[in-house]
């Protein structure tokens, strides 16, 4: 997929994506996500049609999926492409991509990340797993990582996954994480509690944060954290994070509103 910005301010656009052997409508479409880029690029002004297959060749040049608004006239939701059958999501962005392979070996060190945490085995336990499958699933996990080179203990404290003792850690706040985290819902505040919520405590962490032109899930960049410290990391990334939590942190001393004895941050 390719943004209308992107499509239509390249010069020689066509030529570009030729030379990385992608034609439109055949192998790569134009994906709208805002009222702007539908307002600015119509595709129907460029006598498009919207992609109706997944595979090659995709049947038409875009797909759109534009939120509703209330800022302006013809505010509707605009989906277009992809709608005839009930996933209509328009697929992995280019910055989500990974292989099989890339995959699999995500998820098994994830899983091992799970059972770095201190109290992994009680808390299998608690979840339904006696205490000799635990014990089985554990040291078979840490073997299938050590046979495929994903248990470099130093690579992953240097990424800020595991701690100094090699015990799962949030990768923002540093925090030893509890493998309960895995299982327990978010708490949510009173009055707005939504039934089916399904996200857990613990989620998946990016070290260094997905971006267009490099692939970075992958293992060794992935990691679990606490939900709220990965929203406030989101696409910055860890370090420029950092640097704006110490930013406000100073502020607030400097105005009065955080009581220290200490003004070294």
């Amino acid at each position: 997929m390719i943004s209308p910005p992107e499509y239509f301010g390249t010069q020689e656009i066509s030529e570009v994506l030729a030379e990385k052997g992608l034609i439109l409508g055949v192998n790569v479409l134009v994906f709208y996500e805002t009222r702007e880029e539908w307002t600015a690029h119509n595709p129907d002004r460029q006598r498009w049609k919207p992609a109706k297959t997944r595979n090659r060749p995709l049947g038409g040049h875009y797909v759109a999926r534009v939120p509703a608004t209330t800022a302006a006239e013809d505010s509707g939701k605009i989906v277009k492409g992809f709608d005839s059958t009930k996933k209509k999501g328009a697929g992995i962005r280019v910055y989500e991509y990974a292989s099989t392979d890339t995959i699999t070996a995500c998820r098994l060190q994830l899983e091992c990340l799970f059972w770095l945490c201190s109290d992994s085995h009680k808390v299998a336990v608690f979840n339904g797993m006696s205490a000799e499958d635990a014990t089985t699933r554990k040291n078979g996990v840490l073997a299938k990582c050590r046979d495929a080179a994903l248990l470099d203990m130093d690579r992953l404290a240097k990424a800020r996954i595991v701690n100094s003792h090699g015990i799962t850690i949030c990768p923002l706040c540093l925090e030893e994480l509890p493998s309960q985290g895995f299982f327990s819902r978010m708490e949510q505040a009173e009055g707005r509690v939504v039934p089916d919520i399904t996200v857990t405590q613990l989620n998946l962490f990016h070290i260094s944060e997905l971006r267009v032109g490099v692939l970075n899930h992958r293992p060794y960049n992935i990691g679990w954290g606490h939900h709220h410290c990965n929203v406030v990391a989101k696409d910055a990334g860890i370090a420029e994070t950092i640097q704006w939590m110490r930013t406000v942190v100073r502020r607030n001393i400097d105005n009065g509103h955080l009581a220290t004895g200490n003004n070294t941050i």
